[in-house]
């Protein structure tokens, strides 16, 4: 692949996770109003665990599926795509909940954010 092809492949993408992050936000949020991250709180509830360890949980279960795809299983309920799809909008969500102070990182990671200059990086 052509690195002209790439690019309109990620804008391809991004577009989709775009549509399916507002579908899931509207489903997910409930009564919440805006919260975003109003699903994850509540799983996060009923398991003990942070909003952040249950969106990595939802992350884990996609990654999971990807990884049983590659090695060679293919009656899966949804397409890969699907799941390619799902696994970035949930990384996507972990950055907005990083960026956001939602999460309290440890102070060793402190460092590592200066050293990748993630405070001040543009999106």
């Amino acid at each position: 692949m052509k690195q002209d092809t790439m690019l309109k492949t990620i804008d391809k993408i991004f577009k989709k996770v775009k549509e399916i992050h507002l579908q899931g936000s509207k489903e997910y949020a409930r009564g919440e109003g805006t919260d975003i991250f109003a699903n994850f709180k509540r799983a996060g509830m009923f398991a003990d665990i942070s909003k952040e360890k249950a969106a990595l949980v939802y992350l884990v279960k996609h990654i999971d599926g990807i990884s049983a795809h590659i090695n060679g299983h293919k009656s899966q309920r949804e397409p890969v795509f699907t799941r390619y799809i799902d696994a970035i909008c949930y990384l996507c969500l972990l950055w907005a909940m990083e960026e956001s102070s939602e999460i309290k990182l440890p102070s060793k990671n402190t460092e590592q954010r200066k050293e990748l200059n993630l405070n001040q990086m543009e999106i």
